[in-house]
């Protein structure tokens, strides 16, 4: 089991002290058609614990962070029943970000997937793309900034990887006139350079690290570490310590809360089968909260399987092919070699490039709920060429992922059934690496 305190996220500094902690009201009574577990299969507290899911999640950090965890929790808890805070925040989302996202009827991409005797299934898209800032990122950063304020911080620090976390949090630092410090990998700022001169235009301090997100995410808990009464960790993704992975599930619940009322506007029912691209897994437990108790709704995560060609080929899939253990201070699936070190990660999405995974997605894994796959860079560019041209509509390389899972799932589903992919982000800044996969024949 990897529990390599040096390389967390959450690093040690002083005595790491495992914590489990008061939680979710998850129902843990449904199953699932698609699954040949369910959840009334694992073994499950009486009395379940914050911040646990099954034996996943908790807080496994240093004592000097057990303090202002508990703030964090002890201020969320109190915000989600605040109807001052709720109010602000639908508010921020309706004419800030510019919720509600529709959700698309891709006919032609319907079409696409028909078979010879013309049935398939139909195809709609959650348009988190057209959210403020091109993702379904700033769902959790608005609230998050909304909650810091609340704190009486005013200084937000933060990690990013494909940089829409990053350029959601300087928009919303700038509106909220906090200062804010945006750390990433020098590996993802050359894909996307673009990014960081927005996140640098909307007044972010933007600080390189050496390596990837991995690295920026350490760093940055590091300078919390060090300005903890005056800053504000803002947690882009749902891995950590209780409460992090629960509050940007929460935050992120509105897609879910949006796509279950559209559905029943548009066919009167609900989606018979949710696909959403996973690396930490917020965008996908954003859509697949809501319907975790829905029996008859599959749930389909899609990991990033890099080269695909065989199993020696780095990846990025935690939940296909990782191990239990403690990462980012508390207990996922993860990426790691038979000494429990954490091995190295690969996609062409940056965003997926990732070793471990939610607390809450590993337990919706283990207990068989969800449905996990992966599927290679190849077919995700792929996927990212055919929206473009059947649609008109650019993805980001994540949601491309979810897109080209389409190409298995839909010859096995019946005719008329109502799937929904989750576009998680615009893909205008990965044209250049889709582009430059495109031999020159077919350009």
């Amino acid at each position: 089991m990897a529990c390599n305190y040096n390389t967390l996220c959450f690093p040690c500094v002083g005595k790491v002290v495992p914590i489990e902690p008061l939680t979710l009201n998850t129902n843990l009574n449904y199953t699932s058609k698609s699954c040949t577990k369910t959840l009334s299969t694992v073994s499950v507290e009486k009395n379940p614990i914050a911040g646990k899911f099954g034996s996943f999640g908790g807080k496994f950090v240093a004592e000097v962070l057990m303090s202002p965890l508990a703030e964090l929790e002890s201020e969320f808890n109190s915000v989600l029943h605040d109807n001052e805070f709720k109010m602000e925040v639908a508010t921020a989302l309706r004419d800030y970000v510019g919720r509600e996202t529709p959700l698309y009827h891709a006919q032609k991409l319907t079409d696409y997937y028909k078979n010879i005797n013309g049935e398939g299934p139909e195809i709609y898209i959650k348009r988190e793309d057209l959210s403020h800032g091109g993702s379904y990122k700033m769902n959790n950063v608005i609230a998050q900034a909304i909650l810091a304020k609340r704190m009486g911080r005013k200084r937000v620090i933060t990690a990013t990887s494909a940089g829409h976390h990053g350029v959601a949090a300087a928009a919303v630092c700038a509106k909220f006139s906090l200062d804010c410090t945006v750390f990433i990998g020098t590996k993802d700022m050359l894909r996307k350079p673009s990014n960081v001169q927005l996140m640098e235009l909307l007044g972010a301090q933007v600080k390189p690290v050496d390596g990837s997100f991995q690295a920026a995410a350490s760093e940055s808990t590091k300078e919390w570490i060090n300005n903890l009464e005056t800053g504000y960790y803002l947690a882009g993704t749902a891995v950590g310590p209780h409460p992090i992975p629960t509050m940007v599930r929460e935050f992120n619940s509105v897609i879910g809360k949006e796509t279950r009322k559209q559905a029943m506007e548009k066919w009167g029912g609900i989606p018979d089968v949710l696909v959403a691209c996973v690396g930490t897994g917020c965008n996908a437990l954003g859509l697949f909260h809501e319907f975790v108790g829905d029996k008859s709704v599959r749930m389909i995560g899609v990991e990033g399987g890099g080269g695909g060609t065989s199993t020696g080929d780095l990846h990025s899939a935690s939940l296909v092919r990782g191990e239990v253990g403690v990462y980012h201070g508390a207990m996922c699936y993860l990426l790691q070699d038979g000494e429990g070190q954490i091995t190295k990660t690969h996609s062409v999405a940056s965003g997926l490039e990732f070793p471990g995974v939610s607390p809450e997605l590993s337990f919706l894994k283990e207990s068989g709920r969800i449905e996990c796959y992966t599927v290679n860079d190849q077919e995700a560019l792929d996927a990212y060429k055919r929206l473009c041209r059947l649609e008109g509509i650019v993805p980001a390389l994540e949601a491309s992922h979810a897109l080209a899972y389409l190409e298995k799932l839909c010859p096995m589903l019946p005719d008329g059934a109502k799937v929904v992919v989750n576009c998680s982000g615009t893909g205008y800044n990965d044209a250049p690496t889709v582009l430059n996969s495109i031999p020159v024949n077919e350009n």
